[in-house]
C-alpha cells in the first residue's frame, strides 16, 4: 500500500499560481504511474495530470500551459506547479497512485476573481 499526502493548497487570486505536493510513504516506488485529480463543486472528478515513471507528463486540456506536473523519485513527491489560475481551477485536488489505487486526503484550492 501507499499513503499519499497532500499539501500547498490555498486562497489566490486569477493570475496568481500554487504549488501542490504529494508525498508519498510504504510501498511507493518510480515505477509508479501518479496522477493529479481535481473535484469541483457540483461536478465529477476529473483528472488534471499525469505522470509516468519516466517522466512523460500529460495535461487535461483545460489546463495545457498553465499547469506543470513533476516527480521527485528520491524524495518520493509529486508535485502539480499551478500558473495563470482562473476561477474555475477552483476544486479539492487529489494525487492518485494507479499501481495501488490509492487517493490522499485532498486539498482545497480556491481562486478568487
Amino acid at each position: 500500500q501507499v499513503r499519499l499526502v497532500e499539501s500547498g493548497g490555498g486562497l489566490v487570486q486569477a493570475g496568481g499560481s500554487l504549488r501542490l505536493s504529494c508525498a508519498a510513504s510504504g510501498q511507493f516506488t518510480s515505477l509508479n504511474t501518479m496522477a493529479w485529480y481535481r473535484r469541483a463543486p457540483g461536478k465529477q472528478r476529473e483528472v488534471v495530470a499525469t505522470i509516468t515513471p519516466g517522466g512523460t507528463p500529460d495535461y487535461a486540456d483545460a489546463v495545457k500551459g498553465r499547469f506543470t506536473i513533476s516527480r521527485d523519485n528520491s524524495e518520493a513527491t509529486v508535485y502539480l506547479q499551478m500558473n495563470s489560475l482562473k476561477p474555475e481551477d477552483t476544486a479539492v485536488y487529489s494525487c492518485y497512485c494507479r499501481k495501488y489505487n490509492s487517493w490522499g486526503q485532498g486539498t482545497q484550492v480556491t481562486v478568487s476573481s
